[in-house]
């Protein structure tokens, strides 16, 4: 039971998914033109407090506790349970705007980049920031300006979330391992004061940051989700109001530790998705796994894919990653000079992509000859399926 004004003739208050808790109260001596509206706007213990205690909402809720609360205290959710602490109607997540689509604005028919507009962009927003909610409890006050508060979820979550932004943007095209280790830092000092993690990325190179950083989180046991959008959020008709909300909504309920991607009402595991369209809002897919979850009516999550955290160690980032790895994709007629030149030194690592369930040509002794010397050389060369689905395999 949260801290706060409780009545003994009324039942506890759940968390859980299929026990909602329809809020009431009657709100007395309130200032408010439209109960309903407040009512959306305030938590259940607020309303609870103003019923029992009649004291101002205002009041009360300048003191109130999940201000200060621990996040580490955070419970899992083996069983479907939403984020709970001692303090649980509130959930705080961290969203670092690195650039991409998803915040650009047009200049001169040229889509680029507007620094610092984000924040207020999504402040005019209703279903992106809840005003009425950060007036009454004086948010801004604790969190500064750079933060923003949901409206009150289904499952009867506030989630509350911060905005760090990158300066400069980067375009997500330009990125290279350097800003994948700087995602990671700039997580592992935030850690211990979120209970999720969203990051704002361009399209084009998501994926990849996904993979790399399921690789560089260790001992991960919250979930960091990357999202963006493949049109920009001030206009009219966009995708990207839909996949920030989504991205919030999973990351602040529930505890998925895994590095994932978010798009398109969809949530794939970040090592196994890929971009398959440049035009489409259903712009990612993950061929060889089922999405970790959908939000469709509901959030619908599929625990029996999601990993669990099996560790109490402390969660730390590895940014030393080897620049000397390359991807080489087999086609008819390769030349066997092509193969030597990008298997030359400092080449340390290699993805070969084959053919179907990881075939090659077997009547090219050549190309055999260049890969036998490449691994005698001491290059490591992992045999990979171009096909979107499938797997290699030693049938043939």
């Amino acid at each position: 039971m949260r801290q706060g004004a409780e009545s003994s003739s009324r039942p506890p208050y759940s968390h859980h998914f299929k026990e909602q808790t329809p809020l009431q109260g009657t709100m007395a001596d309130s200032n408010c033109d439209s109960q309903s509206s407040l009512s959306r706007a305030l938590s259940q213990t607020s309303l609870q407090q103003i019923e029992f205690n009649d004291i101002s909402p205002t009041a009360t809720l300048q003191r109130h506790p999940t201000r200060m609360r621990r996040l580490s205290k955070c419970s899992s959710v083996e069983n479907g349970e939403l984020l709970t602490s001692p303090y649980a109607d509130e959930s705080r997540v961290l969203v670092i705007n690195t650039g991409g689509t998803i915040g650009m604005t047009l200049h001169d028919n040229v889509l680029a980049p507007e620094a610092n507009a984000l924040v207020q962009r999504l402040r005019k927003l209703p279903i992106l920031h809840d005003d009425l909610y950060a007036q009454q409890t004086c948010m801004h006050e604790y969190y500064g300006h750079e933060t923003l508060v949901l409206p009150l979820s289904k499952l009867n979550t506030r989630i509350i979330y911060t905005i760090q932004e990158y300066s400069p943007l980067l375009d997500s095209s330009n990125m290279t391992t350097d800003d994948w280790g700087r995602f990671g830092k700039d997580i592992e000092k935030n850690y211990e004061n979120y209970d999720g993690f969203v990051i704002l990325h361009g399209t084009d190179t998501m994926a990849y940051t996904a993979s790399a950083l399921s690789f560089m989180c260790e001992n991960l046991g919250k979930p960091i989700i990357l999202t963006g959008s493949q049109v920009p959020i001030y206009e009219l008709r966009n995708d990207g109001r839909d996949n920030l909300l989504g991205a919030l909504l999973i990351a602040g309920q529930f505890v998925i530790p895994e590095v994932c991607l978010y798009f398109y009402n969809k949530l794939y595991r970040g090592n196994r998705v890929t971009k398959v369209d440049a035009g489409s809002f259903n712009a990612f897919s993950s061929p060889n796994l089922a999405p970790l979850a959908t939000a469709e009516v509901d959030i619908s999550i599929n625990w029996d894919t999601v990993w669990r955290a099996n560790t109490t160690a402390k969660f730390q980032v590895r940014t030393e990653l080897n620049r000397n790895v390359g991807l080489l994709r087999l086609f008819p007629g390769i030349t066997a000079s092509t193969v030597r030149a990008f298997l030359q030194p400092p080449m340390q690592g290699v993805v070969l992509e084959t053919y179907g369930s990881g075939n090659g040509p077997d009547n090219r002794p050549d190309l055999l000859d260049e890969l036998k010397a490449a691994t005698d050389a001491g290059v490591i060369i992992m045999n990979c399926t171009q096909c979107l689905r499938g797997t290699v395999s030693a049938s043939y």
